[in-house]
Parts: C-alpha cells; sequence; structure tokens
C-alpha cells in the first residue's frame, strides 16, 4: 500500500493476486490489486474514526503472486505461499484479488494452522456451487470447497442459483439473505452468535451497495451502506479472533477511481480494528 515498512517490521501483509480466468459478467478483476494499491495513496493515514496512524504498526505489501497455468495448477501454489505467510507470528494476511475463485486456496492455507475456523463471507452471491461453467474453480464456486470443512456464515446474500439452493442453509453452511435493509444490531448478533472463535474473513467487494462500490465484477442491486458493512467487520473483530483476510472482485472501471480508493480505505479500516484491539482499545 502507500506506506511499506519492511517485512520483518510489518503488523499487516497485502498479497496481491491478479488472477482472473472464469468472471463471467464483468472483465477486468485481474486490475484490480494494481488499481487497490493505486487508491491506497488516496487514503489518509490519520484515521479519522480511531484517532491513530494505523501505519505505524507496519504495513509491508508483498510481490505479486500470478501465473498464466490453469487454477488446478495455480492454487495449490498459492496455498503453499498462503500457508509460508500465515506461520509468521504476529502478523494479518490480507490478500487481494482478482477473482473471488482465489479463496478455494487461502482459507485451506488457513485452516490448515486453526482447527475449528470458521469464515464470514460477505458478498452478493452465495458462491456455492459444486461447479459453472464446466470447472470446480470458478469464481461462482468460491465457497463451496471450503463449506466441506469450514462453519460458512454468509451475509449480504441477494442473488442464488437453483443449483446452490438447497446448500445455503445446510450442512456447514448458515446464510442470511438480504432481502431489505437489515436491523443491524440483531444481523450482529446473529453473525456473532454463528461463527466460531477463530474467523476469516471472506470479503467480495459486491457485498457493499453499488453506489458504495460500483467497480466489481458481478454487480448486484441493494447492499450493505458503508457503515453497515464497516459496523459488522468492527464488531466481528472485536469478539472474535480474525486470522485472515480476502478482499476480492475489484474490477475498476473506466470513469471513476472511488471503488479503488473505497477498497483501500476498507482494508485500512480492517488494519484499524485489528491494531485497537491489539491495543485493547476495544
Amino acid at each position: 500500500m502507500g506506506v511499506d515498512a519492511p517485512l520483518r517490521d510489518a503488523r499487516f501483509l497485502v498479497l496481491p493476486l491478479p488472477y482472473e480466468k472464469t468472471t463471467s459478467y464483468k472483465k477486468g478483476t485481474e486490475r484490480g490489486p494494481e488499481k487497490f494499491i493505486e487508491g491506497s495513496l488516496g487514503v489518509e493515514l490519520w484515521d479519522e474514526e480511531l484517532g491513530m496512524q494505523t501505519y505505524q504498526a507496519g504495513i509491508h505489501t508483498l510481490p505479486i503472486l500470478t501465473s498464466p497455468e490453469p487454477a488446478d495448477k495455480f492454487f495449490p501454489r498459492l496455498q503453499a505461499e498462503v500457508e509460508r505467510l500465515a506461520r509468521l507470528k504476529d502478523k494479518t494476511l490480507f490478500c487481494v484479488g482478482g477473482e473471488h475463485s482465489l479463496s478455494q486456496a487461502t482459507i485451506p492455507a488457513f485452516a490448515k494452522f486453526h482447527p475449528g475456523l470458521s469464515v464470514l463471507h460477505f458478498d452478493a452471491h452465495a458462491d456455492l456451487r459444486p461447479e459453472y461453467e464446466g470447472s470446480p474453480h470458478n469464481h461462482a464456486c468460491a465457497l463451496y470447497p471450503a463449506s466441506r470443512f469450514c462453519r460458512i456464515v454468509q451475509i449480504g446474500i441477494r442473488s442464488i442459483g437453483e443449483e446452490e439452493a438447497h446448500i445455503v442453509d445446510a450442512g456447514r453452511v448458515k446464510t442470511i439473505p438480504l432481502r431489505r435493509p437489515p436491523d443491524l444490531p440483531s444481523l450482529i448478533r446473529e453473525v456473532l452468535r454463528s461463527l466460531g472463535k477463530t474467523v476469516y474473513l471472506s470479503i467480495d467487494l459486491d457485498g457493499f451497495d453499488p453506489a458504495v462500490i460500483p467497480g466489481v465484477g458481478t454487480p448486484q442491486p441493494g447492499g450493505f451502506s458503508w457503515f453497515e458493512g464497516i459496523e459488522i467487520f468492527r464488531q466481528v473483530i472485536a469478539k472474535k479472533t480474525v486470522v485472515g483476510i480476502d478482499i476480492m472482485e475489484l474490477c475498476p472501471l473506466q470513469d471513476t477511481v472511488h471503488s479503488e480508493l473505497a477498497a483501500a480505505k476498507l482494508a485500512y479500516r480492517l488494519m484499524g480494528y485489528l491494531r485497537a484491539k491489539d491495543s485493547k482499545l476495544f
């Protein structure tokens, strides 16, 4: 991001993953990490909500990891790299995509080190298809593999395919559809009850209303406002142990830069919440 610390001194790591193979609506998520980093240059280092300069805890941007090889070759390599980074003590990894199928490699890496890991899946789409368009590694299948071994709590969901309708509230999956403006306190209580103690945040930016972040690969009407979304994340970080985060599906638009700025500010705010918890501020 805008201010880079040495790896050894960094509390937060950012791994850019400009991978795009299966997007089925708008193309351009491969440019998401590059534009996310550009957007971070417009984020004030002083966090006005938290009253701190979060970057002073150390943010290190890792080399871009991508490959022309297909997912069945690239994902094992990505998982191995994420496992290496997840072993580093006192650091939180932010994986920035790229299409959401990348979570098929990032979530198992954390599950390996955190038995009982649960996933808060923030998205407009359920992403629980076993396969889509002939591939199990499609972005529409992003959370299906993790649902076989992790507790998944989905919020913001307002698009479900017929072939995944029987999965969205079965087995390890709890889906909280978004059909109308949410009763936020009740929603947060339900989310906290449903998650385990250790949590991975998988954030597809289309979980927000398109008025907040229009530059996404598969936009849907409705969604969370900025303040609703960050309040959910604040409460989860305060009450649970968040060990890893991915932010996916940034698809920069030609005529505006506010999507990438919002995505970067979201990451910085989440870092601030984690640092505030480190400091026992909440």
